[in-house]
């Protein structure tokens, strides 16, 4: 299994909004490092759920219930999609500042490529953000 970290402005998607809805497609991601990140990611894979600008915190756990497949908000086929479900929320939201002073988390690409939308966590970092937020 591997471990991700998806952004997205609680304005326009929040976390409260996707437990709501029970699923979604992860649309929307315009960059081709963010695109190849979603393109690998597996059904069963874990990811972090952080709010990006307002509020900079990691706020919640989901899962990967459908593997990449056609954007379907775009007919560019260079876009892609995957659909999650929500797991559960964290005990307490774990803030970008929290991530940054955490020596262990000091190479994460949350803290490395701020504008970075999908990225990959190593499992010990995953870990280590889920005890921040326990």
């Amino acid at each position: 299994m591997n471990h991700w970290l998806v952004k997205s402005e609680p304005f326009k998607y929040s976390w409260e909004k996707f437990n709501k809805d029970g699923r979604t497609f992860w649309d929307g991601v315009r960059n081709y490092q963010a695109r190849n990140n979603l393109r690998e990611m597996k059904e069963g894979d874990l990811v972090l759920f952080y709010h990006s600008n307002d509020g900079k915190n990691v706020v919640g756990i989901a899962k990967v219930v459908k593997e990449f497949y056609q954007d379907p908000t775009t007919s560019d086929p260079n876009w892609v999609v995957v659909d999650l479900v929500p797991v559960q929320s964290l005990a307490k939201p774990v803030s970008l500042e929290q991530i940054k002073a955490e020596e262990s988390l000091k190479d994460i690409s949350l803290v490395r490529q701020g504008r970075l939308s999908v990225m990959p966590l190593k499992a010990t970092e995953f870990d280590k953000i889920l005890e921040m937020g326990s």
